[in-house]
């Protein structure tokens, strides 16, 4: 019983802040450290869709293809010899009620359920894409136009930092961590045009995110995506 969870995740938004560490330590899991970029730690806001989701291999066509947007934060946790670069979640948001318990049953992750959508349109060689939450009566929006060249990512870059993380963080309570991997291949990038983020981060992560509200993004990607899995294997620490 290997793979809990297979899907194939599309058309990914990251929007990547260089953020004061200070403000990520209170979520920091116990036995994890920062990961830093050129002296740097970042957050970034995603959105993309989760498709043809099964469990145990087994599909889940009724609540399979949904949106997700999160907030997240780069970490790594260092074996002996080993380094395992992985995120931790602040929230991650779907619109399903089912979806988010299970999440958080046994991943102990900080899912919750509110409406989302997601708008594509692929014209003329561009692609635009757009997910949007709601939070009480607003909805926020994430939205990139690029082109949709495919290109690889550049070694030693930002996008190859920003994705390169295949572990997954989380917090159980101050003496207890747990740690899953995720797999996926490399993906591939399209080119950024323009952008639109409309997010109030203070009223939907919290005051100590306010900050984030008024700071540009030091970079912004649109990767393709992939096949991706999730191990059944949950390790506390």
């Amino acid at each position: 019983m290997k793979t809990f969870l297979s899907a194939k995740w599309q058309n990914l938004i990251m929007v990547n802040y260089e953020i004061d560490p200070s403000i990520l330590l209170p979520y920091l899991p116990k036995g994890v450290e920062l990961d830093y970029f050129h002296g740097k730690t970042y957050i970034s806001l995603v959105g993309f869709l989760f498709k043809n989701s099964s469990i145990f291999n087994v599909p889940i066509p009724s609540l399979g293809t949904f949106e997700e947007v999160n907030l997240r934060f780069y970490v790594v946790r260092k074996i002996g010899n080993e380094i395992r670069r992985g995120v931790v979640f602040i929230n991650e948001t779907v619109p399903n009620k089912i979806v988010a318990w299970v999440a958080n049953q046994l991943y102990k992750e900080h899912y919750i359920a509110i409406p989302t959508k997601h708008n594509w349109n692929f014209t003329n060689g561009k692609k635009e894409i757009g997910y949007q939450w709601k939070v009480e009566s607003k909805w926020n929006s994430l939205t990139v136009i690029a082109s949709d060249v495919k290109l690889k990512m550049a070694v030693g870059s930002i996008e190859e930092f920003i994705f390169e993380h295949y572990y997954g963080y989380t917090k159980v309570n101050p003496t207890q961590s747990i740690e899953y991997k995720i797999n996926h291949p490399s993906w591939e990038i399209n080119p950024i045009e323009s952008y639109e983020i409309d997010c109030d981060f203070a009223a939907f992560y919290g005051d100590g995110f306010a900050v984030l509200n008024k700071t540009q993004p030091n970079s912004i990607m649109l990767a393709e995506g992939s096949e991706i899995s999730v191990d059944w294997k949950r390790i506390r620490f």
